[in-house]
């Protein structure tokens, strides 16, 4: 959620532009090879290992209703926080960082009465961004069968992190 002036990065899904605050993001990085992770929730496409942490990466694609297609060596991964734990969001490329404020941001439900998984919507000179919300990505019972699968797969104790 936007807090009154605060920076967002853009990230684009096909030509749509989505947003996520900057200050969530730890880094931007070429895609790397994903090891799949049985059980999962279906928008998780597995998991790579970033300074020896297991983050799940999710195909924020699924999540919004927009075509499936096969990832490429282009694409990117933003890694991200959220108030639970580092993911991976697998999308086609990241723009500018934006200065963003509330007053610039129409939330969500003024517009499309609800909505999941959306903050807000930004007018820009050019067209709307939508501003993606972290923390309500999965479902109570995605983060439980999220962090059971992890815990199968590792062999280790799968830590939400604080």
């Amino acid at each position: 959620m936007l807090t009154k002036a605060q920076r967002v990065i853009v990230l684009f899904l096909d030509k749509q532009r989505y947003a996520l605050p900057l200050s969530a993001v730890e880094r931007v990085v070429r895609m790397v090879e994903i090891t799949p992770l049985p059980n999962a929730p279906d928008i998780v496409l597995g998991i790579i290992i970033v300074h020896g942490r297991i983050v799940p990466v999710f195909d924020i694609r699924a999540r919004f209703g927009r075509p499936r297609r096969e990832i490429s060596l282009d694409d990117q991964l933003v890694i991200a926080r959220t108030s639970r734990r580092t993911v991976a969001l697998v999308v086609d490329a990241v723009g500018d960082v934006l200065d963003g404020t509330l007053s610039d941001m129409i939330p969500a439900d003024e517009i499309f009465p609800g909505i999941k998984y959306v903050a807000g919507v930004m007018q820009l000179a050019d067209g709307l961004m939508l501003i993606h919300d972290l923390d309500t990505f999965l479902s109570p019972e995605e983060e439980e069968t999220l962090h059971e699968a992890i815990q199968e797969t590792s062999g280790t104790r799968d830590e939400p992190e604080t």
